[in-house]
């Protein structure tokens, strides 16, 4: 959804909690941000159906579906940008996170300016720096086997014409995987790929989220053709690329 300078951004809040719904939805709305709440998944779908949305704040411990089926139920479906609140501080909860697809974190207790800047900067990401641009032909787009990379759209297209979406930190794993073929990249390098200007990217999620990136290109774990693990040094990405 594009917005003119004027025009309000929306998110969604999906949180269990009445009341922090009602003060984070207050509290945006002093920064220009227009802000609806739902309670739990059902509410979630609801609100997704008969609004587009910029960006979802999704907590993490929801009774009935928790954060994370709704995480994967968001980015199976779109590349609309995920920040969880959770009030949980261990590394296997973020991991898992950045494995379905959030696009950052805010542990609870946090301070509300350091939730609206996240929020900015998180959009920043999704829209290349600038005004989201609608899924259309255009930009520039590296090939590889039957996969089109569109880098000015953030756009990987399957060989039937089919857009795939990757979370921000998936597509900056896989660009930088494109611009160095054949080359052995070490988990360091990747890290700093893949992590963005805010986003926590660590050691063991990397292997997560290259796990998961072969999901998306089809490529079976077991015997892959395009992402090799190259034991106790890194990845290499195999595949024959063309602009």
């Amino acid at each position: 959804m594009d917005h003119s300078p004027a025009s309000p951004l929306h998110l969604l809040i999906v949180d269990d909690d009445p009341q922090i719904r009602s003060m984070l939805a207050e509290y945006l709305s002093t920064f220009g941000i227009e802000a609806d709440g739902a309670e739990g998944g059902a509410a979630m779908r609801a609100a997704m159906a008969t609004r587009d949305y910029d960006l979802v704040v999704l907590d993490l411990s929801l009774r009935g579906e928790n954060g994370l089926t709704l995480c994967r139920e968001i980015r199976e479906r779109s590349d609309l940008p995920v920040i969880m609140l959770t009030a949980r501080t261990e590394l296997a909860d973020r991991v898992v996170g950045l494995e379905v697809g959030a696009d950052d974190y805010v542990t609870k207790p946090f301070e509300m300016r350091e939730l609206v800047a996240r929020i900015h900067t998180v959009l920043r990401r999704a829209r290349g720096g600038g005004v989201k641009r609608p899924a259309a032909a255009g930009g520039h787009e590296l090939r590889f086997g039957n996969w089109r990379l569109n880098t000015t759209l953030r756009q990987l297209v399957d060989g039937e014409d089919t857009v795939v979406p990757l979370s921000n930190a998936e597509f900056r794993l896989l660009l930088a995987f494109i611009e160095h073929p054949n080359r052995v990249l070490d988990r360091e390098l990747l890290i700093n790929q893949a992590r963005g200007r805010d986003l926590d990217v660590f050691d063991r999620s990397i292997d997560l989220l290259v796990s998961r990136l072969r999901q998306k290109l089809r490529d079976d774990p077991r015997d892959p053709t395009l992402i090799r693990t190259v034991r106790g040094e890194g990845y290499v990405f195999t595949g024959a690329v063309e602009a």
